[in-house]
């Protein structure tokens, strides 16, 4: 059946309200101005290995999970207010049922739990969505584009097939919309975030014992992993990075399998997701428990990278001034060729998270993580914070977890 997250616990927790759902899709619909637009929820089955997972921006706007092959329509043609917006869900199949999990059929239960006037059989979304094509002449895609050669997105794709059919017909480019909405967090979501980082500190924290000589990779990803359960979160939020020696130089290392040896570093990328919303923290550490002069020199350089960046992070900056606000700190330290990949990225229902045109603004949280990497030392060094943009500035909401280098060490000892 169709599911929505139940009301908000609290404004630091819990879910976010079936009202702020129902908002969002007011607020799309009053951005479109007229023009027709759909939001697709994406298709597929469950996989043996994990779970189906719905497109971020569907789940933004109606906190349903398990619905593949649905769809979200703004229809401001709708002669009737109730169906300016609807909610169309794949038609009923019990033997399919069998195999996924039965669902409910359409009703007032449903329509109330959902926050949906109207609800829909997915058969009637081509007639319905020409029909409003024919009377508004405006289709909006909503789905972000697609880089060739791969196929166009969605939204894009079904708009091309009506507008064959539909004379007049213009597809407009509203792609920036839901990015704009979903970068922006409520109270809800940025108390679902706090949750997802509380649970990730209990697992770094728990990991502390484990990082010894002769212990494995693995072992640090296990322990951290039953302990986000543990606190309250789903799971990971994406798959742990725990490498260590020349595999702390792999940006996005996963096998996490080798033994951890004495001399070399570990670096930690893992965050925990709760109620769909993720955390995404690095640290690194040293091994044996404390840095040599070495990896003590270029940690310091990493740290004070990180913290030109977190300066530079405030309403009305652009991660590129961000992102060079780190590279100068590199640059003037000489290790400029050793940051390779961008300063950091929008956070929020997905790790790397939508980003929109324009600069930064309240209630936006990104990761600011600097690194540097030096294959040929087997040296690799990352540092990762959670930053809350914040009217007056920004807010470390992850600074609760050890990072300055001597501060890491008395952690290692326990």
């Amino acid at each position: 059946m169709a599911k929505t997250p139940s009301k908000a616990q609290s404004s630091t927790g819990g879910a976010v309200s079936l009202s702020e759902f129902i908002e969002r899709r007011r607020k799309v619909f009053a951005a479109l101005k007229g023009a027709a637009a759909v939001v697709f929820s994406g298709e597929g089955a469950a996989p043996l290995l994990g779970r189906w997972r719905p497109d971020a921006s569907f789940f933004y706007l109606t906190g349903i999970e398990n619905e593949p092959g649905a769809a979200v329509l703004f229809n401001p043609a709708a002669d009737i207010t109730d169906r300016k917006i609807t909610l169309f869900l794949r038609p009923l199949n019990p033997e399919v049922d069998r195999w996924d999990g039965y669902r409910e059929q359409i009703g007032s239960a449903l329509k109330d739990r959902t926050g949906f006037a109207t609800v829909m059989r997915s058969s009637a979304l081509p007639a319905v969505l020409t029909a409003a094509a024919r009377r508004t002449k405006r289709l909006a895609c909503l789905h972000p584009f697609t880089t060739y050669p791969a196929p166009p997105s969605a939204d894009l794709a079904v708009f091309r097939s009506v507008a064959e059919r539909v004379p007049g017909v213009a597809i407009e480019d509203m792609t920036n919309l839901l990015p704009s909405l979903r970068a922006v967090k409520s109270p809800a979501e940025l108390g679902m975030m706090r949750q997802a980082i509380a649970a990730t500190a209990a697992g770094y924290e728990a990991a502390m014992p484990l990082i010894r000589p002769g212990a494995n990779e693995a072992h640090v990803a296990r322990a951290m992993e039953r302990t986000y359960v543990d606190r309250g979160a789903s799971g990971v939020a994406y798959n742990s990075i725990v490498g260590s020696g020349l595999n702390s130089t792999v940006l996005h290392y996963m096998d996490n399998s080798q033994p951890l040896a004495k001399g070399d570093l570990l670096v930690i990328d893992s965050g925990a997701s709760f109620n769909g919303y993720a955390a995404d923290v690095t640290r690194t550490y040293p091994v044996g428990g404390t840095f040599s002069a070495e990896q003590r020199e270029a940690y310091e350089v990493v740290l004070q990278a990180q913290a030109a960046a977190i300066k530079a992070a405030r309403t009305g900056t652009k991660m590129a001034e961000v992102d060079a606000a780190a590279r100068h700190v590199f640059d003037k330290a000489g290790y400029g060729d050793a940051f390779i990949h961008g300063i950091g990225h929008q956070l929020g229902i997905e790790v790397h998270d939508v980003t929109p045109d324009g600069p930064l603004a309240p209630g936006m949280v990104v990761t600011i993580e600097p690194g540097v990497y030096f294959p040929d030392r087997k040296l690799g060094i990352r540092i990762e914070d959670d930053i809350l943009i914040t009217a007056k500035g920004n807010q470390n909401l992850t600074d609760m977890i050890p990072k300055g280098a001597r501060e890491v060490e008395e952690a290692l000892r326990g």
